[in-house]
């Protein structure tokens, strides 16, 4: 089974000179962790929900936050996004592409064309929902051929 059968396809990116303020506000808004940084359609780099965190201070909106805390906002995603991609192709296999995560300590794998356009992504979660639904199809199978046995 290929990376792309179970890959998201609706990535959602942001260009190199957006603002940590709009990343962040994509992170409240929606339910992943992950966002593409691209530039004229090519993939340059990956802003996690943590690399945000990392770069900004733990006194925004908070009483005592000082404007060097909020112009934290202000920084670009090529300031804080991670530049070392590692990513796979579509055809890649699905436990490949585990492996590569498990190897490089990664939580996201852009997925990429042969013209580093990012086609899909692939996060740590993704795959242990495949591997969940993998042994469940294991575990019913399993127990029809039990049933087939003892018939």
């Amino acid at each position: 089974m290929s990376i792309q059968s179970l890959m998201t396809r609706n990535v959602v990116t942001v260009s190199m000179d957006d603002s940590a303020e709009h990343v962040r506000q994509i992170f409240e808004k929606r339910s992943f962790h992950h966002v593409v940084v691209e530039e004229n359609g090519q993939i340059v780099g990956v802003i996690s929900d943590r690399d945000l965190l990392k770069n900004l201070s733990p006194f925004i909106g908070r009483m005592d936050e000082q404007p060097r805390d909020s112009r934290l906002l202000q920084r670009h995603a090529h300031q804080i996004m991670t530049r070392d991609l590692v990513f796979v192709g579509p055809d890649t296999s699905v436990l490949d592409a585990a492996l590569v995560m498990l190897g490089e300590k990664v939580s996201c794998l852009p997925v990429v064309d042969g013209r580093m356009r990012c086609v899909g992504i692939v996060t740590t979660r993704d795959l242990l929902i495949w591997s969940l639904r993998s042994m469940e199809r294991e575990e019913e199978q399993e127990k029809a051929d039990d049933e087939n046995q003892a018939a």
